[in-house]
């Protein structure tokens, strides 16, 4: 049989302002504080059912919320992980910079200048490896590694939107046949449905205006 304990409270015994939250301050009396106060209803700049509390207030272990509103940080160490699906959406405002030390940044993003500045950057390689390949907007570098006649076609320029960039390279050396480089109906790459790389190495710089392609 489960037992339950119980707790008899004196209000002669009870102290602090009214809608504190109750703390024991010796064996027989509790008390409570301004700086631990739940609000049932509107007062000042408070919500409804609120629980404010002024001071430090350390937890270890997780911290569950479905908001947070964050005036003022000054430091978040460890790691941290920002949702938990494809469909949450993080937005932050003002400049950020990852860095090695305050010397050396790696990654720089500046509102005043509106320029992303990077130290080293390494985008998605794809090889190709098949005689037909359509590219995603996963994509960025392509190389053509299957040798013969390739035809690769790239994805809508709808669907990657303005400002999209491919780099399609044709790695291999002597290549007996040709690499056509189409485009999806209706759209275009530089006026024309397709494109032949031809030559030893050839390579093409594709972006997008999210209607058409256009290389550069």
């Amino acid at each position: 049989m489960a037992k339950y304990a119980w707790a008899y409270i004196n209000a002669t015994n009870v102290g602090g302002p009214s809608g504190s939250v109750q703390f024991i301050s010796t064996e027989t009396n509790s008390t409570g504080s301004t700086d631990f106060m739940y609000y049932t209803a509107s007062v000042g700049g408070y919500d409804p059912s609120t629980l404010a509390i002024t001071g430090t207030v350390r937890i270890d272990g997780a911290l569950y919320a479905s908001e947070y509103h964050i005036s003022n940080v000054t430091e978040t160490s460890g790691s941290t992980y920002f949702g938990n699906s494809n469909g949450d959406v993080h937005i932050r405002t003002g400049s950020m910079t990852v860095a090695l030390s305050s010397s050396t940044p790696i990654l720089n993003v500046s509102t005043t200048t509106e320029r992303v500045t990077v130290r080293g950057f390494a985008g998605k390689y794809t090889p190709v490896t098949a005689s037909l390949f359509t590219s995603s907007n996963a994509d960025y570098i392509i190389g053509i590694q299957k040798v013969g006649n390739v035809e690769l076609r790239v994805h809508a320029a709808t669907s990657a939107q303005s400002g999209a960039v491919i780099v399609i390279k044709d790695e291999v050396a002597s290549r007996a046949g040709q690499v056509i480089v189409s485009s999806s109906s209706p759209n275009t790459i530089d006026g024309s449905n397709f494109y032949v790389l031809s030559g030893s190495y050839p390579a093409i710089s594709l972006y997008s205006n999210g209607a058409n392609w256009f290389v550069y």
